[in-house]
């Protein structure tokens, strides 16, 4: 599957360089190259995801650090860009492999992102994904159980 991205860009001008390296720097992220958060967001980076909530950018690295070392392959395709000023709502999709989850096959999610820019630096970044679809689905016994717990909700009586 390919997707365009589509940039609303209310400002109707240039995209500032945190934002354009945002997008550049997560299209092309992977296992081997995560030394580009350095250049993408600011010493003071608040990020929040649906499991942490870290500020600095040590901390920051550190997690990703940890989460990307036992992943297979991680990409980003960035689907969607609404720009206003120095604030961006990013809609993107991730495949990803890890050997624990989904029996080693690759894991499809779409999520959003939420990011403020400060000179040309990312200084918050807060992640919107079901952690459902991402994680707890693909866990042996726990994915069996929020299946038939899905199944059951979706009944009409």
């Amino acid at each position: 599957m390919s997707a365009q991205l589509s940039i609303v860009n209310k400002d109707k001008q240039q995209l500032p360089a945190w934002l354009d390296n945002f997008i550049d720097i997560y299209s092309h992220l992977t296992v081997d190259n995560l030394h580009l958060l350095d250049e993408l967001y600011h010493q003071d980076i608040i990020f929040i995801d649906p499991i942490h909530s870290l500020n600095g950018i040590e901390k920051l690295t550190a997690y990703f650090d940890n989460l990307y070392s036992n992943l297979v392959s991680c990409n980003f395709t960035i689907v969607q860009v609404i720009h206003e000023g120095n604030q961006a709502a990013i809609y993107w999709q991730m495949k990803f492999c890890h050997p624990k989850l989904n029996k080693g096959f690759e894991i499809e999610v779409s999520g959003s992102s939420q990011i403020q820019g400060i000179d040309d630096k990312i200084i918050y970044h807060k992640d919107f994904v079901d952690l459902g679809a991402m994680l707890y689905e693909h866990i042996p016994f726990l994915g069996k159980l929020i299946a038939f717990i899905k199944r059951r909700a979706s009944k009409h009586e």
